[in-house]
């Protein structure tokens, strides 16, 4: 069976899958996506989701498509007809097509919808066992990351560096040493007294809705959880190190450039976040896994 993606109204081969040439996403990045983990034929916090896509599509004044209800007719469709079982959704709303000119174009114009499906759910529990090692880069992004746009080419440059340091991901620097967030993911540690600090979702990061799900599982835990900047420094004398996102789960951090955090083994709190995240995907009740 061929992969089917859906395009403007069609759902065609993956292969022949295609958008106009003045595309303003393609030529601009005028656009904003959502990744949504889809686990065990069950998508995971579908609803968050769907409200940051709406989030994202306001602020950067695209309109809405069609009606999220409508959208997510679309997405189940693209779902069945690639038969997915566990993997991610991937969906993008561009401006449309238009003359190009850095001006928004008219109001009459359609915005773009694509929707893809992949059938790939992160890294494997044997790298959560062993644990990950990232590399550090400085956070050279707009001043808007808290938007879910397209316009990733600094993630990309920053993913790239991880890649070809053998490394599973890159923490983003500021000049002061803060740590914002991965190129991929979210930031976390644990500091020696036990204290779980991740960056406040301020326009300094984007808000990760599997970050947010964690952070509730950990406070029901109760855990002591701070939401703070916190500095390479800090992390390099943590307890632990994590990252978190939709398709990483929780993903143990053993090593930052070329320090070994505590004794290099991944920590008791990133695996019991790990399992406990697991046991909530798990236990996503189908029967309203696509409510919004």
């Amino acid at each position: 069976m061929s992969h089917i993606s859906y395009v403007n109204g069609r759902y065609l081969p993956h292969a022949a899958a295609s958008v106009h040439i003045e595309d303003r996403g393609f030529q601009f990045a005028d656009g904003v996506y959502e990744v949504i983990c889809f686990w065990k034929g069950k998508p995971i916090d579908y609803k968050p989701h769907i409200e940051r896509l709406q989030r994202s599509l306001s602020e950067l004044q695209i309109r809405e498509p069609f009606s999220m209800k409508a959208l997510t007719v679309v997405v189940r469709e693209v779902v069945a007809r690639n038969r997915l079982t566990t993997g991610h959704i991937y969906m993008q709303v561009n401006r449309g097509v238009a003359s190009r000119a850095h001006y928004f174009p008219k109001a009459s114009v359609k915005p773009s919808v694509i929707v893809v499906t992949k059938p790939v759910a992160g890294p494997s529990e044997a790298m959560a066992e062993k644990g990950a090692k990232v590399v550090t880069t400085p956070d050279i992004r707009w001043e808007r990351v808290d938007i879910k746009s397209v316009s990733l080419l600094p993630n990309c440059l920053a993913k790239e560096l991880s890649h070809k340091a053998g490394a599973y991901e890159t923490f983003l620097t500021l000049p002061d040493g803060t740590v914002t967030e991965a190129s991929a993911s979210n930031a976390w540690m644990v500091t020696p007294d036990k204290t779980i600090v991740t960056h406040p979702a301020d326009g300094s990061i984007l808000s990760g809705i599997t970050r947010s799900t964690i952070l509730k599982l950990a406070r029901g835990a109760g855990y002591k959880v701070e939401e703070r900047p916190f500095t390479l420094t800090e992390a390099f004398a943590a307890k632990e190190v994590f990252v978190s996102g939709t398709t990483t789960f929780v993903m143990p951090i053993v090593q930052v450039d070329d320090r070994v955090i505590a004794n290099g083994a991944p920590g008791t709190v990133a695996l019991d976040l790990r399992a406990r995240y697991r046991a909530y995907v798990d236990g996503v009740d189908a029967a309203t896994a696509w409510d919004i």
